[in-house]
C-alpha cells in the first residue's frame, strides 16, 4: 500500500462489469478508496467492494443511471460528502450493434447517451472539487472502435470517438490545474460478450498477438495513468490491443 496521505477519492463507473471490476480491484489494490458504480446491478457492484474491503481495501458500492443528470447529480452530491473525487474513471458504456441501414433511433441514441452524455452527467460536477485540490485524473474508456471504426458499430465507434476528442479538449483545459485527462483504447478483451462475438480462430485473424487481452492488463494501463508517475501524459489516447492497426 502507498504511504499514507497519498489515498485518492476514486470512481468507476460501469464497475460491476468485467473490465471495471478489474479496474477497481487494480486502484484499490494502489491504496485509493473506491466507490463501484453500477446502473441497475447494484448485488454486484456491492459484491466487487465487499471483496476488495475482504483484500484489505476501501471501496463502496452506489448506483446510479448515467443518463440521467438529475439522478447522477444526487448520487454525486453523496459521495462528494466524503471528499473530493481526485480519480475518476469512466467506464460506463453500452453497445447495440447493427449496420447503419438497419439501424433503429433507439439503437443510435441510447449508445451515443451512455457514453457521451453520461461522460458529461459525471465529469462536469467533480471538475470543481478536484481543481481544487489541485490534483486529478480522469481516464476515459474508448475503444479500438473510436480510433478505426468497425462494421455494425457506427453507434458505438461514433460515441468512443467523440469520447476521445471530448478527451483531448478537457485535458488542454485542465492542464495548468494539475489534472490529466486520458483515453484508453482496448481492443479484444477477454469477457462473456467478447467470447460469443469473438471466436478464438476469428482472434487469431485479428489480432497480431493472437489472443485476446485480459481486463487485468488493461485496468494495470489505467492504474499507471491515474499515478504521480503518469503526472506528464496528458490529452492522449492509449491502445492496448495487441498490435491491431
Amino acid at each position: 500500500m502507498p504511504q499514507q496521505g497519498t489515498r485518492k477519492l476514486a470512481l468507476v463507473t460501469g464497475g460491476s462489469g468485467a473490465l471495471g471490476s478489474a479496474i477497481c480491484r487494480a486502484l484499490a489494490g494502489a491504496g485509493h478508496e473506491v466507490w463501484v458504480h453500477a446502473h441497475h446491478n447494484l448485488p454486484q457492484a456491492a459484491a466487487i467492494a465487499q471483496a476488495i474491503r475482504a483484500a484489505g481495501g476501501l471501496a463502496h458500492a452506489v448506483a446510479f443511471d448515467v443518463t440521467d443528470a438529475d439522478a447522477t447529480e444526487t448520487a454525486l452530491e453523496g459521495i462528494l460528502a466524503n471528499g473530493p473525487v481526485q480519480i475518476l474513471v469512466n467506464n460506463a458504456g453500452i453497445h447495440d450493434d447493427a449496420p447503419l441501414l438497419g439501424m433503429t433511433r433507439q439503437q443510435w441514441r441510447s449508445v451515443i447517451d451512455v457514453s457521451l452524455h453520461g461522460f458529461f452527467h459525471v465529469t462536469q460536477p467533480l471538475l470543481m472539487p478536484m481543481m481544487r485540490t489541485r490534483w486529478g485524473r480522469i481516464v476515459n474508456m474508448a475503444s479500438a472502435a473510436g480510433v478505426t471504426g468497425n462494421r455494425g458499430q457506427a453507434n458505438y465507434a461514433a460515441a468512443k470517438a467523440g469520447l476521445i476528442g471530448a478527451t483531448r479538449s478537457l485535458a488542454i483545459e485542465m492542464a495548468s490545474r494539475g489534472i490529466t485527462v486520458n483515453a484508453v483504447a482496448p481492443g479484444v478483451i477477454e469477457s462473456p460478450m467478447s467470447e460469443a462475438s469473438f471466436p478464438a480462430e476469428r482472434i487469431r485473424q485479428l489480432v497480431p498477438a493472437g489472443r485476446a487481452g485480459t481486463p487485468d492488463e488493461v485496468a494495470a494501463m489505467v492504474a499507471y495513468l491515474v499515478s504521480d508517475a503518469a503526472a506528464y501524459v496528458t490529452g492522449q489516447t492509449l491502445s492496448i490491443n495487441g498490435g491491431m492497426v
